[in-house]
């Protein structure tokens, strides 16, 4: 967004999901990158973003995954929880941003615990369609998230997690009618449907 500014993009993953964390991506990319494969994570097959996931964590000047859990998620509600997620994988970056790209329209001022000032921000609508940054923690979002509900599925069979990674279809709301909630699932969120 401005030249020869650290911008660092940040995205989230699982947010419309039942169960599980939601995952927080913040994403220092080279000035000057160029991926043009590099879009919405929810445009691109799971292959791709599996290849993509490679070329960010070896190209990015600096990265960060988080997850927030259901239990916390239940407590401070899902933006909340989208928003600390993403202010902490923006903690944990190795280099500190001057500017940050928010997907999305909701964010809080961040306050950089190195710099111990607020670091400018910008909310955009469809942002991971407009900037690579945000674009590639979209990516690294997801996939990271994608990977972990993997292992819940094998963990808590039934719920076909393996196939809706916990987001609302018919097939996980039924799961949950015949077997119950598990442990990851986010309590506050109507995990059944009234009929």
């Amino acid at each position: 967004m401005y030249e020869g500014v650290v911008e660092a993009g940040c995205d989230e993953a699982g947010r419309g999901c039942l169960c599980g964390p939601v995952c927080c991506a913040a994403v220092i990319l080279p000035e000057g990158f160029r991926c043009d494969e590099l879009n919405d994570s929810k445009q691109l097959t799971a292959h791709k973003r599996d290849e993509l996931r490679k070329v960010i964590e070896r190209e990015a000047l600096a990265w960060a995954v988080v997850m927030v859990e259901a239990e916390e998620i239940d407590r401070i509600n899902i933006l909340n929880a989208s928003i600390t997620g993403m202010q902490r994988a923006l903690d944990q970056l190795d280099i500190r941003p001057a500017h940050i790209l928010v997907d999305g329209n909701k964010f809080k001022p961040y306050l950089d615990p190195v710099l111990k000032m607020e670091t400018q921000y910008h909310t955009v609508v469809k942002g991971d369609a407009t900037y690579m940054s945000i674009a590639a923690a979209s990516i690294l979002a997801k996939t990271h998230r994608d990977e972990l509900m993997l292992r819940y599925a094998a963990e808590y069979p039934g719920y076909g997690w393996e196939q809706n990674m916990g987001y609302p279809t018919k097939a996980h709301r039924n799961a949950i009618v015949e077997l119950g909630i598990t442990p990851i699932h986010r309590k506050t969120f109507r995990l059944i449907r009234n009929t």
